[in-house]
């Protein structure tokens, strides 16, 4: 039988957070069925348009205060004041409570607290008031498609580089570039500093800044998509690279330099095409080399797309270069830019330097340079390289000396050519291949080289095992069998140095979390490597220690009962955790490590401070239970569940099925979902029940469960046999009245619903949905399905617009929301799908927003898409009216 609501409410109160709340939630004891009377359908309360716009605009009150966004982006400074109260100084970003922008905020760690009493740590401003904050909210066209790649939400300041050594921040805000001093040789404030402005001649915006880490006075930058260096003390400034034109067509400006160009940003996470190398060279005259690291685009085989431009009122278009599934992509290559400084300090020449051999031939069938930088020392330049399929990646050092300088004239450029030793070759330190895909990561890190002829490395892979898991490499530096000198190609192998000892640091059905600010944290003097990771549940990420020198066990560090994000300090000896629970909020809080021997069972956290306090439980906010169950497929597939708010016993209530059900994503974890996701709260307090379901494909559970759909995108059937396990065990789910909604891949997957089990999904509402494959791009969609012309039939059954003639016949049951603006998903994805429906003659009903992109940015556009939601769904699925419609 059902608990009261009331019991409900307070039994939730009670529970002990941990695993066993995921395992038995949901778990009721059931009557017989031929026992239970015939259950009513729970109509919901038919609301006017104005009516649910007041009580969206109400429960927005209540949890406006949380949206601001959690410290992040730490950065920890020792204050080395063996005087002073203080050990540290944090900085981090934040969103400031007047204005709601994200800006530079400090914070004092004290060396001694009171046990007894719990300290919170107060925010003090790092920057005074300074003119960016009236650009703010006003975006270049650079900008704001940065902010859609990087799914950035927030106004201000979104990223910062900090510079050690001499205590220099540098950032941009609004279409500036700044710079501010505090940590270094100078002490630290104890007042807000007034920020100084990168004075430049560039016309447009200046984008991708980044402090030279050999010395801090020299900046580059990105303007119109070519690198420039300026400096902050002098002023001098110097254009480095002349490959764009800063044409108004796009088509005859094809090449940039520096920059990442869309697939990299939007399927690979890979948001710059600059490196300074971490050394200078110093020169007999007093002076220094500085190098830059770049990668030239040539986009000039890549489709133009043309989509409608912002600026509504002049009715024109934007063109974008967007590489289709199937068609090409940029053509790339590597080059340095070698800056000579002379010893006043000023720039006495600029090198352009391009690799003795094209990069095609050098790195054989790669068609991305998914990750670059270079090694500690600035000795060689690592890459992380992937080819087309993403079934192989490659690890590879490329000497600087590979590098000769440009030279039209060719017997010149010969005599370059010549002067490169055959020795000089680049190096495959590691390689790994699968046959279902590679997931791109962030984890890598090179050890300070203690012999010329080996490089040790961490890095991170999921072929071995199917689990992404940490390994220590140390590959052979051998000389290449390749001779250059003697004409001829080399073979794939030639370059391929020997593994001389892989270590696994960790083990087992979990994963190593390396991807979305996860990343690794390696303590060089005590030989232990922090990392972030599924170990203890799938549904909770923990920071874990363990020895990479005599891998054992791995010892967990945060608190179980709590999804952890944790940011490790430089020195090792502390973190910071922002955590939460289904229950309550996040929280920030400040942790010490303790326990000097390098023995990882010795490694402890002692609470210190709290930065963030968590706001507590929201009010009106019930939050989802957790279930899992065992699915046919031999998988536990893990869902969510919001409860109507007045349950009543005797009635059976309308559902919304709320979907994702793409790969990189994992909806249903031990996080708190009342910000991101309120409406569906909002959803079950008018009375429906709100499903949500993590099918195979989804994240943080292997390479397996992730590789289901490889070669066929499309599946629905985890989702409707969990909708029908969830039936099984509570009556009050009406499995006659089930809504779908979902965006981008859960737009998708609503609209493939509809046309797959339309018996069982009476309403979809698909925003922003892919309705043809060879319409997306090309790092995504051959990566989960291959190149279409290998794979035509699973191309033609995932795409939903082949479809049409499935869809149903009756009106009111197909809404299509999509932003008019949108440069990854095209609007021309919703236009072929009604072309389609209306020749079969089905109905849809059709929801545009004109100024919004793929993500919803617009707050009027936000409140009007929830509204919209609620009301749709109250009209065709959840009310009375509703009921005598389907009749």
């Amino acid at each position: 039988t059902l608990p009261e609501p009331c019991n409900m409410a307070a039994a939730m109160e009670t529970e002990q957070p941990g695993l066993e709340i995921f395992e038995t939630a949901g778990q009721e004891e059931q009557v017989p069925r031929e026992e239970q009377p015939k259950l009513e359908p729970f109509y919901v309360e038919r609301h006017s348009w104005s009516q649910l716009r007041k009580l969206l605009t109400d429960t927005r009150k209540y949890h406006g205060y949380m949206m601001a966004k959690a410290p992040h982006d730490f950065t920890f400074v020792k204050k080395n004041d063996p005087e002073g109260p203080h050990s540290d100084r944090i900085y981090y970003l934040a969103m400031s409570g007047e204005n709601r922008e994200n800006t530079l905020f400090y914070s004092e760690i004290p060396k001694t607290i009171n046990k007894a009493a719990v300290l919170l740590l107060s925010w003090k401003p790092l920057l005074d008031l300074f003119p960016a904050i009236l650009d703010y909210g006003m975006y270049s066209r650079e900008e704001e498609l940065l902010r859609e790649r990087k799914r950035i939400g927030t106004v201000g300041i979104a990223s910062y580089d900090y510079h050690r050594e001499s205590g220099t921040f540098l950032f941009q805000a609004g279409s500036g570039i700044y710079h501010v001093k505090d940590g270094g040789p100078h002490g630290f404030t104890q007042q807000p500093l007034r920020p100084i402005l990168v004075e430049t001649s560039c016309p447009n915006i200046r984008m991708d800044p980044k402090l030279c880490p050999a010395d801090p006075n020299w900046i580059a930058f990105i303007h119109c998509n070519d690198i420039w260096i300026s400096n902050i003390e002098s002023r001098e400034e110097r254009r480095l690279t002349f490959v764009h034109n800063e044409l108004a067509n796009v088509e005859e400006d094809p090449k940039s330099a520096g920059v990442a160009t869309f697939v990299l940003q939007e399927e690979f996470d890979r948001y710059t095409g600059y490196w300074w190398c971490p050394r200078a060279q110093p020169t007999l005259d007093g002076g220094k080399v500085l190098r830059i690291l770049y990668e030239e685009n040539d986009e000039s085989e890549v489709e133009i797309i043309h989509v409608t431009s912002p600026m509504l009122e002049t009715r024109r278009t934007d063109s974008f270069r967007y590489p289709k599934t199937g068609t090409a992509n940029p053509k790339v290559t590597f080059k340095i830019s070698e800056v000579t400084i002379n010893a006043e300090g000023r720039i006495a020449d600029v090198v352009d330097k391009e690799l003795v051999q094209p990069f095609e031939i050098l790195f054989e069938g790669v068609e991305y340079i998914a990750r670059a930088g270079w090694t500690p020392e600035g000795k060689y330049i690592w890459s992380i390289l992937l080819d087309r399929s993403q079934t192989r990646l490659q690890i590879v050092l490329i000497p600087p000396a590979l590098f000769i300088p440009t030279e039209d004239d060719a017997m010149e450029r010969q005599k370059l050519i010549d002067a490169v030793p055959d020795s000089v070759t680049p190096f495959i330190i590691y390689e790994e291949t699968t046959d279902i895909w590679i997931n791109i990561h962030d984890i890598f890190h090179v050890f300070p080289q203690s012999q010329e002829d080996e490089i040790e490395f961490i890095f991170a892979s999921e072929c071995k095992t199917g689990f992404r898991h940490l390994y220590k490499v140390t590959s052979v530096l051998r000389e290449s069998k390749y001779r250059r000198s003697c004409g001829g190609l080399p073979a794939p192998s030639d370059f391929k140095c020997l593994i001389k000892e892989e270590i696994a640091i960790t083990s087992g059905e979990w994963e190593v979390l390396g991807r979305h600010g996860s990343n690794i944290y390696v303590d060089e003097a005590k030989k232990l490597v922090y990392f972030q990771g599924t170990k203890d549940s799938p549904l909770e990420h923990h920071l874990y220690v363990v020895s990479y020198e005599t891998p054992g066990e791995v010892k967990r560090l945060t608190e179980r009962g709590y999804s952890h994000a944790c940011c490790v300090s430089q020195d090792c000896d502390m973190f910071i955790s922002k955590y939460s629970n289904q229950k309550n909020p996040h929280c920030v809080s400040l942790y010490r490590l303790t326990g000097s021997e390098d023995d990882t069972a010795h490694r402890t956290k002692e609470f210190w401070a709290t930065i963030l306090d968590s706001a507590g439980p929201l009010p009106d906010y019930i939050p989802p239970e957790v279930f899992s169950f065992e699915s046919s497929t031999g998988f536990t597939l893990y869902g969510m569940m919001y409860k109507p708010h007045n349950l009543q016993p005797g009635k059976k209530y309308p559902t919304v099925l709320f979907i994702y059900g793409g790969p990189q994503v994992q909806l249903v974890n031990n996080r708190f979902k009342g910000i991101k996701y309120f409406r569906l709260n909002t959803l079950a307090s008018l009375g429906y029940v709100v499903v949500v379901i993590d099918n195979r494909g989804s994240c943080h559970r292997g390479l397996k469960f992730e590789g289901a759909f490889k070669y066929k995108m499309a599946k629905i059937d985890d989702q409707v046999e969990g909708l029908q396990y969830l039936a099984s065990q509570h009556d009050f789910i009406d499995l006659d009245r089930v809504g779908i909604h979902g965006w981008s891949y859960g737009g998708y997957l609503s609209l493939m619903a509809l046309t797959q089990r339309s018996d069982i999904f009476r309403v979809a509402v698909a925003g922003a949905p892919v309705t043809l494959w060879i319409f997306y791009d090309t790092g995504y969609t051959e990566r989960y399905m291959g190149h279409p012309e290998h794979n035509e039939q699973g191309y033609y059954l995932g795409s939903v617009a082949m479809q049409a003639e499935k869809f149903p016949s009756e009106p009111n049951r197909l809404l299509l929301l999509h932003g008019f603006l949108d440069e990854n998903v095209h609007f021309a994805h919703t236009s072929i799908l009604l072309s389609f429906l209306v020749r079969a003659g089905k109905p849809y009903d059709l929801q545009i927003y004109p100024q919004e992109r793929h993500s919803i940015r617009v707050p009027e556009s936000g409140e009007h898409y929830e509204l919209h939601l609620l009301y749709y769904l109250q009209e065709n699925l959840g009310s009375h009216i509703a009921a005598l419609k389907a009749l």
